[in-house]
């Protein structure tokens, strides 16, 4: 359940009344910890839509209620720094959708305000705000040292979901819509990643952009992963359908991800684990014990990540979010696994964090 450990209210304005931003808006009016001071959103349409689903709308930024303090930017991508920048100069802490900004040069403009202004900047990476995430870093160290990793994301996507001319276009593909959500899952199980290779098609669908993608992934820890994305292929295989998170599809309750470890193994989000079933080495002669997850309450991940920003605005530690640097350096492994793809050749995260001349 969500926790309720919060000790003042955070009043706090949604900008943008989009999908995502009306469902973080509808969360803030009952989450513990928050008070929804206003939504903004300039279409005049959708704020009669958004008022007649009893939320308090306003036209723009400049009209939100002075007594605001922080800010859920959940405006499309491409404004996300612009309207984060105007919430830090507010003076308002920031929770932004995923991906931080469409750059990476925005992204640290972005990172840089926050720390020059003294704000708290968060990514809304939801998937760290689910049981099982939390869960997993407490029982990895029980597999001794992580060796490998191995993950899969492959849904199959309506064909009418392409009918929409910016969904065929670059930079619609299952990369930049939907590995950035395992790469950050996968940075913040098994550490920073140090380079990526990658390989796309678009063989299945026949459109501009790739509909499935295999990567191999270095950790700095020296551990070894491998990931396939695809939007083509039909599978149970997928987090949102381990977890049933996305009433908008189908659950299953398949595990999407493997670790691997020197002691035993781990599935997730399930946490089945393989361990030693007999003394002494763990060897391939002996057989593994196999010990099944613990059963977990469903919750509304975008509920509890909300509550632990309040909580985090009130001094209490929230490890589990997702900081703007986080957020950019998932957005650096994303756009890494794009170049690793177009050149054939290795590509480091790090190597794409150069940002000299870039002003706040």
């Amino acid at each position: 359940m969500p926790d309720s450990t919060v000790t003042a209210e955070l009043p706090l304005c949604v900008v943008g009344g989009g999908n995502i931003g009306a469902r973080h808006a509808t969360v803030a009016l009952t989450a513990k910890g928050v008070r929804l001071t206003a939504v903004a959103e300039p279409d005049e349409t959708r704020r009669n839509d958004l008022r007649q689903q009893g939320l308090p709308v306003v036209a723009s930024l400049a009209d939100v209620p002075p007594e605001t303090a922080a800010a859920v930017i959940a405006t499309p991508t491409p404004d996300h720094c612009q309207s984060g920048l105007t919430a830090l100069e507010n003076g308002w802490a920031v929770l932004v959708e995923k991906p931080v900004t469409q750059t990476l040069e925005d992204s640290e403009r972005l990172c840089r305000a926050s720390e020059q202004a003294g704000l708290a900047l968060f990514t809304g990476h939801h998937r760290r705000s689910h049981p099982s995430t939390a869960l997993m870093r407490d029982q990895l160290p029980e597999i001794g040292r992580l060796v490998a990793v191995q993950g899969l994301w492959s849904l199959r996507k309506h064909d009418s979901y392409y009918d929409v001319k910016w969904q065929r276009e670059k930079g619609a593909g299952p990369i930049l819509t939907n590995l950035s959500h395992e790469l950050d899952l996968l940075r913040l199980m098994a550490g920073e990643i140090e380079e990526i290779t990658a390989l796309t098609s678009s063989a299945t669908r026949k459109l501009e952009i790739e509909d499935t993608c295999a990567m191999t992934i270095r950790f700095a820890s020296g551990a070894l992963g491998t990931f396939l994305i695809s939007d083509a292929g039909a599978s149970p295989w997928a987090f949102e359908a381990a977890t049933g998170e996305n009433p908008g599809i189908a659950w299953t309750g398949q595990d999407s991800v493997r670790f691997i470890g020197t002691q035993g193994a781990l599935s997730f989000p399930s946490l089945t684990r393989w361990g030693a079933g007999e003394p002494g080495e763990i060897e391939w002669s002996k057989p593994l014990q196999k010990t099944p997850g613990p059963t977990l309450t469903c919750v509304d991940p975008i509920e509890v990540q909300l509550e632990r920003f309040a909580r985090a605005m009130n001094g209490q530690n929230e490890p589990l979010l997702a900081t703007g640097r986080d957020g950019q350096a998932t957005l650096a492994a994303t756009v890494a696994t794009i170049r690793a793809a177009e050149t054939g050749q290795p590509v480091g995260p790090k190597s794409l964090l150069n940002f000299q001349g870039v002003q706040t």
